[in-house]
């Protein structure tokens, strides 16, 4: 269970997730449980209930709402996922843009492309990033792509499920899941007794925090990926390191380094990947440790370091967020190896802000029986 301790050593993002789901009692039986309460499980259980609003579905998160990856992500939007564009993913920016604006969820998206950055010495002519970071950074490609607030996209969607009749269950662990459809989820409230709910069908969309539960142990591989955000610059320093046109940006080498600018002027920074700690569990990571703290520390090193407008830049946010891998950086989505009424989701390596929304709504469809699942997103592949 992710405690408020917890999300205190991992940092505070700045961003803020201003909705709280009502306290409502745990149902005993709903036709769909959804385990994660993070971009994918809200929009699976927003999607299912516009879809079939006769359905009952219910929202099971061990924390708050938001408070694994998706609250604490740097909200750069990406077409496609980590290994490409794969066989029939279809159109994912269209995709999240259609779902929010059928959801009503506002959390100033803009697409105005993304700038891959690199050290080949080739790309874009009159590059306005020009960067010294162990060679000179310069743009070598714009891809599709853009900006969200993540803090404003868990809000939005946690609304529109509750708005459309989810029940949204928080500081509720599901402990395990035992059975064929339907199945029974042992849960754990926080400060209370174990109870059990029967499900139609469940979706596992807990990715790093649970492994084990969604049947990928050993398949996925967690990490914490950490960022930190400077106070708002001023125009004329964003016009100097080029950042005036507010397009995120990600290195295509290494070593990596990935940011965007936000609407204040503000400037994010992310880079490093913390591994699991001996117990294999990330909410046993404390950022303020020696080596997150030597990680940050070279990051801001880095970013004073790129250009000369930034040579003295301050850090107001530190944090950490939860990722998760797999070999070859495909996405997992499938059925849960060892539940037949269940399909897990997740392993986005770092791809998962746009992703996560258009895949989500694509589950709930899985569900209802009105589509299929990829073939590159079966848990062997």
């Amino acid at each position: 269970m992710i405690a408020p301790a917890t999300r205190e050593i991992w940092g505070a993002a700045p961003w803020r997730i201003d909705f709280q789901p009502p306290k409502q009692p745990i149902p005993q039986t709903v036709d769909f449980a959804v385990i994660g309460g993070g971009f994918t499980g809200l929009a699976a259980a927003a999607w299912l209930r516009l879809l079939e609003p006769g359905k009952s579905v219910a929202v099971l998160e061990a924390g708050s709402i938001g408070s694994g990856a998706s609250g604490r992500t740097g909200g750069m939007v990406l077409a496609e996922t980590a290994a490409g564009d794969l066989p029939g993913l279809g159109d994912v920016l269209g995709g999240l843009v259609d779902i929010l604006r059928r959801l009503g969820v506002e959390c100033e998206l803009e697409l105005p492309g993304a700038w891959e950055i690199g050290r080949s010495g080739g790309g874009m002519k009159d590059s306005p990033i020009e960067w010294n970071d162990s060679g000179t950074l310069r743009i070598e490609n714009e891809v599709p792509g853009g900006t969200l607030d993540p803090g404003k996209l868990v809000s939005g969607l946690a609304q529109a499920a509750h708005c459309l009749g989810a029940v949204i269950i928080e500081e509720t662990l599901a402990a395990s899941v035992d059975g064929p459809e339907p199945a029974e989820i042992k849960l754990a409230p926080a400060g209370g007794r174990a109870v059990k709910m029967r499900a139609g069908k469940i979706l596992f969309a807990t990715s790093a925090l649970s492994l084990p539960l969604s049947g990928l142990g050993g398949t996925a591989h967690p990490k914490l990926t950490l960022a930190a955000a400077t106070p708002p610059l001023r125009e004329e320093q964003l016009e100097a390191i080029g950042l005036a046109a507010r397009k995120p940006f990600y290195t295509v080498g290494l070593p990596y380094l990935w940011g965007r600018a936000r609407r204040d002027n503000s400037i994010m920074w992310g880079a490093g990947l913390v591994s699991e700690p001996a117990s294999g569990d990330l909410r046993d990571v404390d950022i303020g440790s020696e080596e997150p703290a030597r990680m940050f520390a070279t990051l801001e090193k880095r970013v004073r370091g790129l250009h000369p407008a930034l040579a003295s830049a301050e850090f107001t946010h530190r944090w950490g967020g939860p990722i998760s891998f797999r070999e070859g950086w495909r996405p997992v989505f499938a059925r849960h190896p060892e539940c037949n009424a269940g399909i897990v989701l997740g392993a986005y390596a770092g791809h998962g802000v746009a992703l996560s929304v258009y895949l989500g709504a694509w589950a709930a469809e899985v569900l209802l029986g009105r589509r299929d699942l990829p073939s590159w997103g079966a848990i062997s592949a």
